[in-house]
Order: C-alpha cells, then sequence, then structure tokens
C-alpha cells in the first residue's frame, strides 16, 4: 500500500471511468488491499468494448467474408447461390456479445471487492468526488474516462454520423460516405465496402493515415482502391444536406456525392467536459490532454489520469499498461524504478487488408539513425495463385545500419496485426537483423518473408 494515510478518506482511490484503463487500475489496486470504488455513467468496458476495437473487429471479419466467398471458387467450392448479407443480424449478434462483455466487467469488478457507482461523478476537490446526491471523499482520484468523437461545424455536420452511431443503424447504408484520414476511417471505408456499400472516402490530405510509414500508406491506398473503395485526397465535405432518398454531400471541389450515411471519424477528444477539473486547476496541454507525470499524477497530485485522457497513444493495451503502472507507483510496497516505456508499441489498423506496425517508420528512422537499411517484400500470397484475387502484401523491416538493430518492422496484408505481434517481440527486445537472419523460417507461409529477406532494397 501506499504511505499515505488513507484513514480519514471514504476510500483509497476513486476511479471514474470503466473503461479498460480504469477497471484494470481499479481491480489491481483493490488485490492489494486498497478500498476501491468506481464511477460510470455509461457502459462497462468504456471505447473499446462498445463502440470500438471489439465491434470493429466483429464488423471486419464480416467484411472479409465476401472476399472469402469468391476466392473459394478457385479452391472448388460453388455456391448454390450468389451470398446475401443481412445487416440485422451483424448488427443484433454484436449487440448481444457486447452485453456478455459489459456482464463479465460487472463481474470482474465485484469479484474484486470494487463497488461500481452507474453515474457520472465530478470533482469537487483534491480528495472529494460528487456522484448524484452523493459525496465521496478518496485518497487518490483517477479520471479515465476515455476520449469522445469530435465532428466539425459545417453547414449539415448534424446530419453525419460519429463512430459511436454507425455500429447500430436501423437500415445498412447502400452507399456509404467517410470523412476523415485516420484508422477510423480508414477502417470503415473498409469495413463497409466489403459489407457490399458504394463507399467514397473523403481526406482533406493529401494521403491518409500520417504518422504512419510513407510506403505502407501508399501500398494500403492502392489496394484500398483496387477492391472499390472511392479516395478523395486533397479535398473535404463543405455542406450535407438531406434530400428525398438519402442526403447530398457537396465537395469542396465543388463535385456532389449521394449517399445514404456520412461517418465523420474526424478525430477524438478527451471527454472531460462537466468533471470541474477546471475549478481544481488540473492542468491542460493546448490539445485539452490532462497534464500528467511519470507516476500519472496531474498538477494536483491526488488526482491521477491515464488513457485517452493523457494525450499518449490511444489504444486499450497502452491503458492497461499505464493502469498497471499507476498502481505500482501508489498502491505497491516497492515503486517501478523506472517510467512506463512507451517505445516500440506494437499496433494494427483493421482495414482491408490489414496493416500491422511496430517501431520507427523508414523516415522517423533516417531522422534519428542516420544510415538505415530498407528490407522489403511486396508479392501475391501464395493463397491467390488459385483463388484468383489480385491482392498483395507488403513486409518490410528498418535496420539501424550502425548497429544492424531492427528499428522498424512493417506488414500490409492479411492477419497483419496477428503476424506483427510476434515480431513486435523482437523489436522490443532490440534484435538485430543478423537474429532474424539466423531465424528459420515457417514454409510455406507469408510471415516466413521477415526472416529470408537478406537483400537491402534501399539504403
Amino acid at each position: 500500500m501506499s504511505d499515505l494515510d488513507t484513514t480519514t478518506y471514504d476510500w483509497d482511490l476513486f476511479v471514474i471511468g470503466a473503461g479498460s484503463g480504469g477497471v484494470r487500475a481499479a481491480r489491481t489496486a483493490a488485490a492489494t488491499g486498497a478500498r476501491v470504488a468506481v464511477a460510470e455513467d455509461r457502459y462497462l468496458g468504456g471505447t473499446c468494448v462498445n463502440v470500438g476495437c471489439v465491434p470493429k473487429k466483429l464488423y471486419s471479419y464480416a467484411a472479409h467474408f465476401r472476399d472469402a466467398f469468391e476466392d473459394a471458387e478457385g479452391f472448388g467450392w460453388r455456391l448454390d447461390a450468389a451470398p446475401t448479407f443481412d445487416w440485422p443480424t451483424l448488427r443484433d449478434n454484436k449487440v448481444g456479445e457486447i452485453k456478455r462483455l459489459n456482464g463479465i466487467y460487472a463481474r470482474l469488478l465485484d469479484d474484486a471487492g470494487v463497488r461500481l457507482i452507474n453515474a457520472r461523478a465530478r470533482v469537487l476537490d483534491a480528495h472529494r468526488v460528487a456522484v448524484g446526491d452523493e459525496v465521496h471523499s478518496a485518497a487518490k482520484i483517477l479520471v479515465a474516462v476515455g476520449g469522445w468523437p469530435w465532428i466539425p461545424e459545417f453547414p449539415g455536420s448534424e446530419l453525419a454520423l460519429s463512430s459511436n452511431e454507425v455500429f447500430d443503424l436501423d437500415r445498412f447504408p447502400e452507399r456509404f460516405l467517410v470523412l476523415g484520414g485516420g484508422y477510423i476511417a480508414v477502417e470503415f471505408a473498409s469495413i463497409f465496402n466489403g459489407l457490399g456499400s458504394e463507399t467514397h472516402l473523403i481526406y482533406r490530405g493529401e494521403l491518409f493515415l500520417r504518422g504512419f510509414d510513407r510506403e505502407v500508406r501508399e501500398f494500403t491506398r492502392d489496394q484500398m482502391a483496387a477492391k472499390g473503395v472511392d479516395l478523395r485526397f486533397d479535398t473535404n465535405v463543405e455542406r450535407i444536406e438531406r434530400v428525398e432518398g438519402g442526403l447530398v454531400v457537396t465537395l469542396t471541389d465543388g463535385e456532389t456525392l449521394e449517399v445514404d450515411a456520412v461517418l465523420a471519424a474526424t478525430g477524438r477528444r478527451p471527454h472531460l467536459e462537466g468533471l470541474g477539473l477546471e475549478a481544481l486547476g488540473v492542468e491542460l496541454d493546448d490539445g485539452g490532454y490532462i497534464k500528467v507525470n511519470d507516476r500519472l499524477e496531474s498538477s494536483v497530485p491526488s488526482v491521477l489520469a491515464l488513457g485517452d485522457v493523457i494525450g499518449g497513444p490511444e489504444l486499450t493495451p497502452v491503458a492497461l499498461a499505464e493502469a498497471m503502472h499507476l498502481v505500482r507507483c501508489h498502491f505497491e510496497a516497492t515503486p517501478p524504478s523506472a517510467p512506463l516505456d512507451y517505445a516500440n508499441i506494437p499496433t494494427a489498423v483493421f482495414c482491408h487488408p490489414n496493416i500491422g506496425t511496430v517501431g520507427l517508420s523508414e523516415e522517423e528512422a533516417r531522422e534519428r539513425c542516420g544510415e538505415i537499411r530498407v528490407y522489403s517484400a511486396d508479392f501475391r500470397p501464395m493463397k491467390h495463385t488459385l483463388s484468383g484475387s489480385s491482392e498483395r502484401c507488403l513486409m518490410k523491416l528498418i535496420v539501424d545500419d550502425k548497429s544492424d538493430v531492427v528499428v522498424g518492422a512493417h506488414m500490409v496484408g492479411e492477419e497483419a496485426g496477428e503476424v506483427i505481434q510476434g515480431i513486435a517481440i523482437a523489436v522490443k527486445a532490440g534484435l538485430t537483423k543478423a537474429d532474424f537472419d539466423a531465424t528459420v523460417g515457417i514454409h510455406p507461409t507469408g510471415a516466413e518473408e521477415f526472416v529470408t529477406m537478406r537483400s537491402p532494397t534501399r539504403r
């Protein structure tokens, strides 16, 4: 336990927000003997479980079946009739799975001895929280409320959906438009295209997925376009108007598109409204994120924060890691000897085909390392020699020339996230290209390319 005297407080830790990070912090703190309460006014599991990672991946699985049906013919499978897609079945089955997960989160908290309060909390001062008519005192208050979709204002912007609503549409949109260029926009464009929508992606920049490796971005652009997504770069939405039978979207280049639904995947912001942090003097950065130190303490030391509200990588596993680090810092006898390491965090983008990446992009590596070697393989996977599909796969290693250490690994292709998870261990461990070369590949797989690329593509 922390050396702070907590006998005068109702709770040792009061958590605001029952997302992945908040629940993990609550459970692990309770396991140390701390008295813990959690306040949540919406749904257990946060964005990831309810309107993020989990339903998105389920919908991505569904969207892949169209390709699978087409690919099967080359392997001798015949369908008696063309397959049809039923949106209500996918949507309602998803709802049932989310309810199951909500129940699991509730049981986890209950089994850990954590009190769950189903209401929005508001911070009154450094050690008091108001929840409805109740006031709770706590030695530590943790803000883990996550982010919320942000939609820019323009004529008709109120007609656009956010990622919160897009999973539960009453009717399937036969014509679908996505505004944005981040991973959420790219994923939903692929999903609805795969499910059968005529899909447009509108992005104001010259290429989507800013911050990712340039070659990965260009390869993904070409593969998505080949699958039928209408990609419009260097343009934006000027206005949306409702008409009989749908929506008319006018672009800044003057062109109009008639669609059934518009998803504005234009970013997320910390969901801090109404928490009372401004009156308390909790410092925010220019982006509206809570400033924290290595112990995840805000400018008010008893107010802690983690996850999407602190401006780091907005990934569920990062929030979980931050929760574990926070508990070690504040509730275990021996605190960690070093800050949380944010280097070499792997991630995936579930567009079609998938992206998996860990470490530095080629551009970042040139800037940080100077001399580098790039190994890449762009090939047609073995599966598609019979399927007839033109889909290709990209695999890429970035090597620091001086040390021979692999500083980045990237893949665009089927199950890229599954493959990169294993490669991420090697990159995190600082293994060299010689270590990769000494590893025997598994044949025949696409993944073996990561240990068989011998000649640099470029330096």
